[in-house]
């Protein structure tokens, strides 16, 4: 039961992590710096350069939450438990690292002098990828372990 909850909250989390701050950047001290989100990055991207805005799009957006919306079909029983390999898959290509790699040429290419502090949002959105893996992880355990009391039919 805690397992659906913590995943079905990513479902909320993920929206939120992609419109926080996930850092601030700035020309020069004096100046204010412009917070930076998963969003702002895409919607920089799509300005720039659409095939990467594609990719980034994929890999920050559309596989987390395709995996976490699928895990929670498999938890209730909608989805069979043969799906978990493939889970198991989207869930490596929603790993945030492709993202902000993605998100850091994007700052390359508009800043080429200035500072960078990371914000909340980053700590957000990494905790709710790594959370992500966690879930699918022990849901995949959880599914294995025989249940208590239950007879094998084999015996």
């Amino acid at each position: 039961m805690l397992l659906r909850l913590a995943n079905l909250s990513l479902l909320v989390l993920f929206p939120v992590a992609w419109f926080a701050p996930l850092m601030k950047a700035g020309l020069l001290p004096l100046f204010k710096l412009s917070e930076i989100s998963v969003i702002s990055g895409l919607q920089s991207l799509w300005g720039t350069d659409v095939i990467l805005a594609l990719i980034v799009t994929f890999f920050a957006l559309a596989a987390p939450y395709l995996k976490t919306v699928a895990l929670a079909l498999v938890q209730f029983g909608l989805l069979r438990p043969v799906a978990l390999p493939a889970l198991n898959i989207l869930g490596k290509f929603a790993m945030a690292d492709i993202f902000l790699i993605a998100l850091y040429i994007t700052l390359a290419k508009g800043i080429g002098v200035g500072r960078l502090e990371t914000a909340w949002g980053l700590y957000l959105f990494t905790a709710c990828i790594l959370a992500s893996l966690i879930i699918g992880l022990l849901t995949k355990q959880s599914l294995q372990k025989p249940m208590i009391g239950s007879k094998d039919p084999d015996k």
